[in-house]
Order: structure tokens, then sequence, then C-alpha cells
């Protein structure tokens, strides 16, 4: 960054010139001048920790009001011994949003296929068979479930599809999979302000807040109807960390549940594979004998305790109740549908990141997510480039992702077009710039352009006043500067330099807008030579002295 200002000290009557406005020049001044007595020009971008000092954590504004609203502050900050007449071009990040279509993408309903669904479709496994055009299938699941779709109203479908010839094996009777929904369980708070939280593709229970405190919170099943079912297993896929002890998170079932946790019957159920609690992985558990509740009611539930000591995160990714059926590897795969001119159509121009496409891309696998520090401009290009080896020109895709902002993990999104042989993502952040002016008491937005007379704008002032003024005339575009020594023949008035400026800045910048400002400064003869500025407005199509 290069900062280059000028800082004219009224009571010394000499100028002082620095190229960087860092500490060690405000040390080098008076500590007793008033910032009224320092007149400066400065022209710097923000830099990462300009941002971080304004609290703006994402780099960039939110609007140019907000930007308005928190540089002057930061200005009396940076130039504390600059007063009236100061001028600072700022340049910053603006953020613009998205661009346009990637919300209708990221904020779209989501449909999860159910067992029912595959059954519809004449299945006989809950997911559908490897190498199976899914396409047909999925637009008959969305005529059944939706009704009255409205035009142009986007679905993300989300369904199981195996890997390998499924067989006959222990298949999910009731499968619940926690992606931005708690999938019909309620949640209950006994103690502590925090409870359970859905996210993006799992629940999870913290009891940390600014530090450890006591919670207990839990998540209670619906009702779940095993009365015609044998040959059950339970199985759970969860991450623990943070935790000394990982006991305090127990799984219940109940077949008596009252409708209050405290005052129900439960059974807990103890795991042999279970996360060790200081590990973000998901651990899948072993198929655990659930015969027990064969031809019964059942309600499951999770318990989360935290002390002021002990804080763990428990994150619960899927929970299943599994019978004898066909069974195999598979993998969750989601297609983006648009209800177009009274049909379900493919949106072809649009994907969802899978948790496989973050494992393949490297670092975003490790949570299933972006962030600010894995910036998903560094990845998706590349990623995109080898999904679609064979895009055209101008080909645009909308890629929809999970962005963890700091606090919790949202759907965000972007548009990329392929252009000239790569993906480029629309940038969400425009380099801008804002204009202040020190008017005597604070820092305010401010249009003021400085400049600084040429021997040929000297030129041109003097031939456009030669006739009125012939003597100072002839003196400013012999020496390019004007004669300040009153009673002198060549003496230029304040008046006569306005006069003087006003030609040249009409020759200038003739299209200049009403209230637009310049600060113009010039060289002086006094017996000496020296500068001065003045400042100056269009008003009614001239060019005023400020006042």
């Amino acid at each position: 960054m290069k900062n280059t200002f000028y800082l004219l000290t009224l009571l010394l009557g000499f100028t002082f010139f620095s190229c960087e406005p860092m500490d060690d020049v405000y040390e080098e001044l008076d500590a007793n001048a008033e910032s009224s007595d320092i007149a400066g020009t400065a022209d710097f971008v923000l830099t990462d920790e300009d941002y971080e000092a304004l609290d703006l954590g994402f780099g960039s504004f939110n609007s140019e009001e907000e930007a308005k609203e928190l540089l002057p502050g930061f200005l009396a900050e940076k130039f504390p011994y600059w007063g009236k007449g100061s001028t600072a071009l700022v340049g910053y990040n603006l953020y613009v949003g998205e661009a346009e279509g990637v919300s209708d993408f990221a904020e779209s309903e989501q449909y999860q296929l159910s067992n029912d669904d595959y059954v519809s479709l004449g299945n006989n496994a809950n997911g559908f068979y490897p190498n199976t055009n899914v396409e047909s299938d999925l637009v008959a699941v969305l005529e059944a479930n939706f009704s009255n779709p409205s035009e142009g109203q986007i679905v993300l479908t989300k369904y199981k599809q195996y890997t390998e010839e499924p067989t006959v094996g222990y298949a999910s009777l009731v499968e619940y999979n926690f992606q931005d929904s708690f999938e019909g369980w309620t949640s209950v708070s006994v103690t502590g302000a925090q409870e359970w939280e859905a996210q993006t593709d799992y629940i999870q229970a913290s009891g940390f807040d600014n530090g450890q405190v006591e919670n207990e919170d839990w998540v209670v099943s619906p009702e779940i109807d095993l009365t015609n079912e044998t040959d059950l297993k339970f199985q759970i896929s969860q991450a623990i960390n943070y935790a000394n002890d990982v006991s305090f998170m127990k799984i219940y079932a109940s077949t008596n549940y009252t409708g209050d946790v405290t005052s129900t019957t439960w059974d807990e159920i103890s795991l042999t594979t279970t996360p060790a609690g200081d590990s973000n992985d998901f651990i899948l558990s072993e198929e655990y004998d659930f015969t027990a509740y064969e031809g019964e009611t059942i309600h499951l539930a999770l318990e989360y305790n935290s002390t002021d000591t002990d804080a763990g995160r428990w994150r619960v990714e899927d929970v299943f109740v599994k019978t004898v059926g066909i069974t195999g590897a598979s993998n969750a795969e989601t297609k983006y549908f648009m209800y177009t001119e009274g049909n379900w159509e493919l949106a072809d121009n649009a994907y969802f990141l899978s948790p496989l496409d973050y494992d393949a891309m490297g670092a975003p696998g490790q949570y299933d997510n972006f962030s600010s520090s894995i910036d998903p401009n560094n990845y998706i290009p590349t990623f995109l480039g080898n999904t679609y080896p064979y895009a055209q020109e101008e080909d645009q895709m909308f890629v929809i992702y999970n962005y963890y902002n700091g606090e919790e993990t949202v759907l965000s999104g972007n548009s990329y077009t392929y252009t000239d042989g790569a993906w480029i993502g629309h940038k969400k952040v425009m380099e801008t710039s804002l204009q202040f002016g020190h008017n005597g008491e604070i820092w305010v937005p401010d249009n003021t352009i400085a400049y600084t007379l040429t021997p040929a704008d000297f030129a041109l002032l003097a031939a456009g006043l030669e006739d009125a003024y012939p003597d100072p005339a002839y003196s400013a575009g012999n020496y390019a500067n004007f004669d300040r020594r009153e009673g002198n023949n060549k003496y230029w008035s304040v008046e006569m330099i306005v006069e003087g400026i006003n030609i040249v800045l009409d020759n200038m910048d003739p299209n200049a807008e009403e209230g637009q400002k310049y600060a113009v400064t010039y060289d002086i003869y006094d017996g000496s030579s020296g500068t001065e500025t003045q400042y100056v407005i269009k008003q009614g199509g001239i060019w005023v002295l400020q006042e």
C-alpha cells in the first residue's frame, strides 16, 4: 500500500512531504499541534488489518452507506492530526451479492425420497440400482408429492443410489438423515440456554457459549410403529469432539413415552462402536440388536449433557432402524428439478455438492463445507473442469454448497461461467472507492478531487486573462506561478486566482456535475517559492470558493 499525502502547517508556513503516513511521521509532529493546524491528502486501499480494525471480518462492506458510516471514525484514528481541508480517497471492497439465480437454488425446497417412494416405483430396495437413469423416476415422485406446483418452482431431490448390485441384508426400515431438519424429532431443553440445532447435514448439541456451561438437552423421535416387524437392528452415525466424558451423550428407546422426557421409562442403547470424543469424523455404529422391540411402538431419544468443565459437541448424521431386506454400498445423490410449463424438468445447469465431492477437493472434505478460510473459488473451478471436461464457451453452472459463516453452516453458492478455457466464478465483492473530506470537526463523505496546476495550466489561464490582467497574466504564464506580493503590479488576489482556476477546470472537466469539488494546489512567489491550495465547488455552472 502506498499513500501519498501532504501536510500543510499553516502556523509555521512550510510544507512536509511524505510517501507513507506511518506512526513515525506523527512522532515528528509537535505534540501540542491541534488537528486544525494540518491539512493533508491521502490515497490508499484498505488492508486485511484495516477490515479487522473496523470489525469487518469478511473483508468488505455490505453497502456504501455502511462505508460512509464507519470510515470517518477510522480516518480520525489513522490521521489524528489532520483537520479542515484534508482529503482522503479510500479504496475498499463492496459486497454486491450473489449472481442472479443463485438464491433460487440455494433456498429451494428439498425433498428426501422415502421408502414408500421407492416402493411406489417398483423397487424392492430403498434406493436406485446402479446405472439406473433416475430422471424419469424422480419426476414421477415429484408429481406424486407436489400436487399444486407453481411455475418456476425448484426442488432439490435427495435420493440413494447403489454403487454395486445390492444383496439381501439389513436394510433401512426407518431412516432419519437430519439434513437441514429435525426430521420430525422434538427438541426438549431441560437445563441451560443451549439446545439441539439442525445443521445442513446433521443435528448437533453443544454446551459451549463463550465457555463451558451446564446443559441437559433432548431430542425425541416421532412414534415408530414396529408392530409387524421382525429381525430388527438399530444403527447411528455420530461424531463427538471436545468431550472428556462421552457418557454424557446417551441414546435411548422407550415403549411408553409420556410426552415428558423426565417421567418416561427409557432403555439405554449401549453401543460398542462409538466416537472417542476428540474427532470430527462421523463413526457408523455396529448394527445393534433391536429384537426386543419387535411388535412394539416406540420412540427414540438422544440425551445431551454438559457441565462447566466438560461441554463436548455431539453431532448426529443418521439414525436407522433396520430389518432384513435389500442392502449394499450406496451414495447419497441429489438433482435439481424446476417446474416449467406444466412439467418437472431436470435443471442441468445446477449442481449440489455431495460429501464425496468435498472429499475429492481435499481440504473442504474435513467438514464438508467451505468457510472464510477455505475459499470455494480456490476449489470449485478445478472441480468443474474435471466434472465437465467438454464445457463450451459461455456455459454457465450454478454450484450450491455448504458454507460455515463463523456461527453456523448454511447453504450458499455461486454462478460459474466457462470463459477462455476456465470456469470463472461471479465476484461477490467489487473494488470501489469513496472520497472523504475534513470539515474542521469530523471526516465526511466528500467528492473533492485534488489537483495541482501544471505549467500548461498557467499558460492556459494567462492567455484567458491577459486582457483583464496584462501584467499578472504575463508573469503567471512566464514563471508558472502566482505572484502573491501585495502592491506589486504582478500581484494575484484570491479572487483573480479563482478566475484562473475556472478557466483550467472548465477546460479539464467541462462536464463536471453541480456540487463537484476540487482542491487546487499551485505554486506561488511571495519573496520566496511556496504553494497554496484553494478549495472550490461548482455552483450555478461556475467554480466558487468553498465556505
